[in-house]
């Protein structure tokens, strides 16, 4: 690539083309897996009828809350991993615009399926209510962050619509990060009461959203192709 020298005699230097390597999906996917797993155990729990316990007994009473939540998550957190692979959506593949349409309202049920099981299902003896805060502020969060990336996009601004959208995906991969901040507990403090685990749950949210927002910031701008916009002007 060559220079480019402006009037001035100044010359500036091609902008480097950044693109994202496929380690990111897949690390991605790796910090799904523990969850994943436990998810996968409680709908076999659901389907072959496990012992009920205190623990357990309101996901029985009403069990298609926890599904939906189980089966959205997971699709979310697989297939979203992907949407940062910039090839995928650089070169007109199609991949990042259909499969993005389609994690919309999977997202959506995430958020919403676990802010309703947090509202109401009963409460378990343990939880703190730091917990229960937490769980509404960052379920209610994801949703929002969703719903104005999707905004985002129809308007084309694709800056603010990878923005909203990577925080959304940061948000829904908080039980992944939680396994690690947990183990980092155990190991300092030992088995959490009811608030240093409400702590070290939040903190995994916390750091998800910080290296989303790192991401951000770090990320080159994108502006809209031309006849987008001027084909979203048309109609």
């Amino acid at each position: 690539m060559k220079a480019i020298t402006h009037a001035k005699g100044q010359i500036k230097a091609p902008a480097k083309k950044v693109r994202t390597a496929w380690w990111l999906p897949a690390g991605l996917i790796l910090l799904s897996i523990i969850p994943l797993i436990f998810g996968i155990a409680r709908l076999n729990q659901l389907a072959n009828g496990a012992e009920i316990t205190a623990g357990n007994a309101r996901f029985f009473a009403s069990p298609s809350p926890v599904v939906i939540h189980i089966i959205t998550a997971a699709v979310y957190a697989l297939l979203g991993a992907f949407q940062f692979v910039s090839r995928l959506w650089k070169h007109g593949t199609g991949w990042h615009r259909w499969v993005g349409r389609f994690l919309v309202p999977i997202g959506l049920l995430v958020g919403f399926s676990g802010m309703w099981m947090t509202i109401f299902y009963p409460r378990p003896e343990g939880p703190s209510d730091l917990l229960y805060a937490f769980r509404l502020f960052f379920g209610l969060g994801m949703t929002l962050s969703i719903i104005l990336g999707f905004i985002s996009i129809r308007r084309r601004n694709i800056n603010q619509h990878r923005a909203w959208m990577t925080r959304a995906y940061a948000i829904g991969l908080g039980a992944g990060t939680q396994v690690l901040t947990g183990m980092v507990g155990a190991l300092l403090i030992g088995v959490p009461n009811e608030f240093e685990n409400a702590l070290l749950m939040g903190a995994a949210w916390v750091i998800n959203l910080a290296v989303a927002e790192w991401a951000i910031r770090k990320r080159p701008s994108v502006r809209a192709p031309r006849s987008a916009a001027v084909g979203s002007h048309a109609r």
